[in-house]
């Protein structure tokens, strides 16, 4: 039988579908090393156990191979029937055999990473609508796929920290989580800056970088993102009017 390759042949595209798998394969070890009967316990998100988390993670797989069909087929397909259906799911979803839920998360990832795989080029380029309502060309589905896999990777909370997401990733989604926040208006006097180190090459900031006595969050890229993120604010300082308080604005819906 002859191997099947993507038909995407954008070199960028390419190189996000590969991080997406890389993301998909870094979930699928840290949940590999969890005993059954660890499934059971508590993870990163208030209310989630590690079976929420697992379920969400392959029943998102589905919603946005959902998605790459509608962009196939022309045919439209919603990730969600509502957010009501997306939620039982997810709890019906946990309530699965641990070797159910263990192929839940195998067979969508295999079933999304093939309908990525077979996708013309020319497709890329139709346009979709997310879970937000926003309507983005269908190449965007795989950065949505790949900021789940990192970041609920770790929010199984068996070992995995920010610190083994890659920093193309943690820059793209810090990116996301401020510009959630400006296009709300609560980035008001808070401003981030990221160590320059080798990881990241150049410091970044981001922000309200007109204020005139902010609140400064400094730290590592992987500690930043973490707190950004709403998973701890270990590895940062703060400094002004919000300090040390170090609180953070709610973090975008789809994190």
């Amino acid at each position: 039988m002859v191997a099947r390759h993507d038909l995407a042949t954008d070199p960028r595209l390419q190189e996000e579908l590969l991080q997406a798998r890389r993301g998909t394969a870094f979930f699928a070890r840290k949940l590999n090393e969890l005993a059954d009967s660890e499934l059971d316990g508590a993870s990163l998100l208030g209310g989630w156990s590690r079976r929420h988390v697992v379920a969400h993670v392959g029943y998102n797989a589905r919603a946005i191979a959902r998605l790459v069909e509608w962009a196939a087929s022309s045919v439209e397909t919603p990730m969600y029937a509502s957010p009501e259906a997306r939620n039982q799911e997810i709890n019906f979803g946990a309530t699965l055999s641990p070797i159910a839920l263990r192929n839940l998360f195998d067979h969508s990832a295999v079933h999304l990473s093939v309908e990525w795989r077979d996708l013309p080029d020319a497709n890329w380029s139709h346009e979709v609508r997310t879970a937000q309502g926003r309507t983005v060309p269908a190449s965007e589905t795989v950065w949505m796929r790949t900021r789940e896999v990192w970041v609920h990777a770790v929010d199984l909370d068996n070992g995995a920290t920010f610190n083994d997401i890659p920093a193309s990733v943690l820059e793209r989604l810090l990116k996301d989580i401020t510009s959630a926040w400006k296009i709300r208006g609560t980035d008001t006097g808070l401003l981030i800056k990221v160590n320059a180190t080798a990881g990241n090459g150049t410091g970044l900031t981001f922000g309200d970088t007109i204020a005139a006595d902010p609140t400064i969050i400094t730290g590592p890229l992987p500690a930043v993102v973490e707190w950004a993120a709403g998973r701890g604010n270990g590895g940062i300082t703060a400094a002004g009017p919000g300090a040390p308080t170090q609180e953070v604005p709610a973090a975008p819906a789809w994190i």
